[in-house]
């Protein structure tokens, strides 16, 4: 499956996850925030996960 080489993932569980190294097979993805202000890494996610299967 051809990856995006400019977007790094460990999360084997996405849909779009390369599966043969670790990154992602869309063209882009959006990033979202948890929070009005995020200030931290745990206040943002991909918004573009889709779970396996």
């Amino acid at each position: 499956m051809d990856h995006n080489s400019s977007i790094g993932c460990n999360v084997s569980e996405c849909k779009f996850h390369c599966k043969d190294d670790n990154y992602c097979t869309l063209d882009q993805i959006k990033v979202v925030k948890h929070s009005s202000r995020a200030q931290e890494v745990e206040h943002t996610d991909c918004g573009s996960f889709k779970v396996e299967g």
